[in-house]
């Protein structure tokens, strides 16, 4: 495949390890998140990873960084963007066909992941 084919480019981004899980977090209860909230939420990521995916989907276009400077200490919050929410469409046809054909969760088989508090 070659390096600027759509997919490639497309599965290099959202392929790395925690991208789907944070946009996750950011699209439940579709609220505005910090960093703080985001890493107890998935407590495995490492601060450093946390950050740098962060980055990336930024660049991405598929979140949003806002920094509040009107009290101290600054506090920065995540929250999706057009295009992250949209990107949700996807994400629910893969969990559809997840549990169609392949994973057998009994605790997940709700199809309002926004909702979720898992």
């Amino acid at each position: 495949m070659h390096k600027d084919c759509t997919i490639f480019q497309t599965s290099d981004f959202i392929g790395k390890k925690w991208t789907l899980l944070i946009l996750f977090e950011l699209y439940k209860g579709n609220e505005i998140k910090r960093h703080s909230d985001i890493k107890k939420a998935l407590p495995k990521i490492t601060p450093k990873i946390l950050s740098t995916r962060l980055k990336e989907l930024e660049n991405q276009g598929l979140i949003k960084k806002r920094i509040d400077t009107t009290k101290f200490p600054i506090k920065t919050f995540y929250s999706l963007t057009p295009s992250g929410k949209d990107f949700f469409k996807v994400i629910h046809e893969i969990k559809n066909w997840s549990l169609k054909w392949k994973v057998k969760n009994q605790v997940c088989q709700s199809t309002d992941c926004q909702g979720c508090t898992l």
